[in-house]
């Protein structure tokens, strides 16, 4: 490993122009081109959400790394996989979509507004989507960014079940973090459900009936440097990242604004590695 990052994944729960043009949204469309157009080689990942138009955004399925199943409380789920460029980027978007979890209209609550009861799961799926189909790709990232609520899984994936895996052993892991974590409950049983691998109750701090918070603590704690990339997050969370003792970038709303802060969460990555 050298002293900068090389190979950027960026795993994302919104992007934009797939999805409204949330905070969230434009920062995941805009930092994987400016990280790219800083000579790093970038991967990006999001869910292919119902309300996604495929025509529209010229979304195709990638045969050669789909046709995988992953396994969520005793059920086998297919993997698919799409692609779609975005062309003025000149980067390429993959998806991860599942009948089941992924076609719904609607991206994490339903039309009267309530959590979906299985969103738990969905994360679960996401994130073992994300990590299979890199390894599929032979793709060696030097840092994996997880943006938003439903990536939060990924980071206890990666340094638990994964962390043997020669494609993912010099990884880090940066999380950012954004005012969408839910206090709402995950899954029904999520706790034992998120178990995998040699994955042990020990490893995930997580009650009987964990929430999107207790989930968003857990992601920190196996994480390598967290960015807060709103000035709204929950105060509990961002004390307890200051608790960790692992690299913070605080929010900088006016390098948001004028897009320095692709320097500063470049100049981050480099960091974490040198």
């Amino acid at each position: 490993m050298g002293d900068s990052a090389k190979k950027i994944l960026f795993v994302n729960s919104e992007m934009y122009p797939y999805l409204p043009e949330t905070r969230i949204a434009k920062v995941c469309r805009e930092l994987p081109q400016g990280i790219q157009e800083r000579k790093k080689e970038i991967r990006a990942f999001m869910p292919r959400y119902g309300c996604i138009n495929e025509r529209k955004n010229q979304l195709h399925e990638v045969i050669r790394l789909s046709g995988m199943n992953i396994i969520i409380s005793d059920v086998d789920r297919p993997l698919v996989i799409k692609v779609a460029s975005i062309s003025a980027a000149r980067i390429q978007v993959y998806f991860i979509d599942n009948e089941d979890y992924f076609r719904r209209k609607q991206i994490d609550r339903d039309e009267k507004g309530q959590f979906f009861a299985d969103n738990g799961e969905r994360a679960i799926f996401f994130a073992r989507g994300v990590l299979e189909t890199v390894k599929k790709l032979r793709w060696a990232p030097d840092i994996i960014h997880c943006s938003g609520w439903i990536s939060h899984v990924l980071p206890l994936y990666l340094k638990k079940a994964y962390k043997d895996d020669p494609i993912f052993s010099n990884s880090k892991v940066v999380l950012s973090l954004f005012d969408d974590v839910s206090t709402e409950k995950l899954s029904p049983g999520f706790n034992q459900t998120i178990l995998y691998g040699a994955i042990g109750p020990e490893d995930v701090s997580l009650s009987e009936n964990a929430d999107g918070m207790e989930l968003a603590k857990l992601a920190t704690q196996y994480s390598d440097g967290i960015i807060l990339g709103a000035p709204n997050v929950a105060p509990a969370l961002v004390e307890h990242v200051n608790s960790l003792g692992i690299p913070v970038l605080p929010c900088d709303e006016a390098a948001l604004s004028d897009g320095s802060y692709m320097d500063k969460y470049n100049a981050f990555y480099d960091n974490l590695l040198a």
